[in-house]
């Protein structure tokens, strides 16, 4: 008997409890839907569907179906220039990026248009390069690199910590390519010709230094292939020549002279000796 009565309370607590819940889940979804309605009276009740990113969207990545989501929309906290058909956004390049649950708007689409800041003093030049002349593809703008030329003649250094101002891979393009195939650097205005120069002749490559590599020497004159540097090395060793042969000419005349006054000073004593006599 005193079972049975347990069992009866227990199923009485347990009907009990859940009406509870059942009222309490009633009066929380009142609430939701109270702030929501405020939340449109508030901002507009108006809503409408648009494009919306499921994952982040790399700058330069092309959109598909797999990378948004159409979602409801308050208007009036909607961006400018919102998306809303799938043919707006499939296809697509973003030429920025676009973050996860973010509303897709015309201007992530838009082309920009990059321009370079020239530090005072110095000049823009860009110069053919690769990714493995250009520490694997790796250089962007702002770092500071070690620039080396190298030829069927040896390799030099020509400059040192140069500014990178850009390269292929950092500008946004609508191939989208990743690879380098020309890096733009910050120089004084007299090394321009040269460094262009080089380039014609020989292959960049960039080296990135640590902070603690102690500063390297760089090449006064820089080799531009053009025989340059072999006429001045022929014109320097002429010049040797020609020293030589002045030291010679010099030598064989002080011989000369010490020849001639030797005899005057044997002829003088033999005369002496003939006066004796």
């Amino acid at each position: 008997m005193r079972r049975t009565k347990s069992w009866i309370i227990g199923i009485a607590c347990g009907v009990l409890c859940a009406v509870c819940v059942f009222v309490y889940l009633q009066d929380a979804g009142a609430q939701v839907d109270a702030v929501r309605a405020e939340a449109l009276e508030r901002f507009g009740g108006d809503q409408v569907e648009v494009c919306v990113a499921k994952r982040d969207i790399a700058a330069g990545e092309v959109v598909d179906a797999s990378s948004f989501e159409k979602r409801m929309w308050v208007t009036a906290l909607l961006p400018d220039d919102p998306l809303t058909r799938d043919s707006d956004v499939i296809g697509k390049q973003v030429t920025s990026t676009v973050l996860k649950g973010e509303v897709l708007t015309s201007r992530r689409f838009e082309e920009s248009s990059s321009s370079i800041e020239v530090p005072g003093e110095l000049t823009a030049v860009s110069v053919p390069a690769r990714d493995v002349q250009t520490v694997g593809g790796a250089l962007r703008p702002g770092m500071f690199v070690d620039v080396y030329a190298t030829s069927s003649a040896g390799t030099t250094l020509i400059a040192h910590s140069v500014l990178v101002l850009a390269t292929n891979a950092s500008v946004q393009s609508k191939s989208g390519a990743d690879s380098v195939s020309w890096v733009t650097l910050a120089l004084d205005p007299a090394n321009v010709q040269e460094i262009v120069s080089v380039a014609q002749g020989s292959e960049l490559y960039f080296a990135l230094p640590g902070e603690d590599v102690p500063e390297p020497t760089v090449a006064k004159r820089l080799d531009t292939g053009d025989g340059s540097g072999a006429q001045q090395g022929t014109d320097s060793a002429a010049g040797s020549d020609s020293s030589l042969a002045q030291q010679t000419d010099s030598q064989a005349g002080h011989s000369a002279l010490s020849q001639a006054e030797g005899s005057a000073s044997n002829s003088d004593s033999d005369e002496g000796v003939s006066h004796e006599r």
